[in-house]
């Protein structure tokens, strides 16, 4: 049962091959858009500091400085597998102990605005990768959720703080399921939350995650609430980068925010 897969008695088999020339950053931030990639890498001095690799290939992790701080740089892959394998990489390529995650999430209530921080509190475990990480629960507590909410209010930013849906089978988030998890407080869908949370958990990292509503379930029929071609309030909105940002700086400074 994958409920009983948690097993930190015995050994891993596949370990991480870490570098010992590690780069020292600051923080990381991951981001899932080839839009906002591109954006950063147009917009920041960006240098390659190396590669994650896979049978799909390599994939570049860059560094940058901002306000005299070193910062990590990388497009995820999309799933919680896939995204909970390259934070667990970055020790072959780079040292920190901060991850800033963020991008779109469906929305579980039409009533918040599109475009609103989402800020999850805790995330349903719908996939599989969390369970291998952390004790078997129905939901994982997001335990850095207030400092993103401090951060959020400090900027002056319209967000919304609740649960958060995290499953691996987009295909699959049924009506029914919907439902239950609307009732249950969670206004986001996703697919990597709850598995970040535990990773983080497990090596003693910190996880620092917020969303923008994009698609919308709670209709009549699935909607994406955009127009063509559409990047503001996406996101792929290259604001939200900036957000993840000044983050980043946030819970980088002396006592969160210098």
């Amino acid at each position: 049962m994958i409920t009983e897969a948690f097993d930190n008695k015995t050994e891993e088999l596949i370990k991480v091959s870490r570098s010992k020339d590690l780069i020292h950053v600051d923080a990381c931030i991951l981001t899932f858009s080839h839009e906002i990639f591109k954006y950063v890498l147009g917009n920041y001095e960006c240098k390659k500091i190396g590669n994650f690799y896979s049978s799909n290939g390599a994939k570049s992790v860059y560094e940058f400085e901002y306000e005299n701080r070193h910062f990590a740089f990388y497009m995820s892959c999309i799933s919680a597998p896939l995204c909970v394998g390259e934070i667990e990489s970055s020790p072959s390529v780079f040292n920190t102990d901060k991850f800033i995650m963020f991008g779109g999430a469906g929305c579980l209530n039409k009533e918040i605005a599109r475009g609103k921080v989402m800020v999850p509190t805790e995330a349903y475990r719908d996939e599989g990768t969390s369970y291998h990480y952390a004790k078997a629960t129905d939901y994982i507590t997001i335990k850095n959720s207030e400092i993103v909410a401090k951060f959020m209010e400090k900027s002056a930013l319209p967000y919304i703080k609740g649960k958060t849906w995290t499953t691996d089978a987009f295909f699959r988030e049924t009506k029914g399921n919907f439902e239950k998890r609307k009732a249950d407080g969670c206004i986001s869908v996703e697919m990597e939350a709850a598995a970040v949370q535990a990773v983080c958990d497990f090596r003693g990292w910190n996880a620092y995650i917020f969303f923008t509503s994009g698609d919308l379930l709670d209709a009549s029929e699935w909607t994406m609430r955009q127009k063509q071609n559409q990047k503001k309030n996406t996101q792929h909105d290259s604001g939200h980068f900036e957000i993840a940002l000044e983050l980043a700086r946030f819970v980088t400074g002396d006592l969160l925010g210098d």
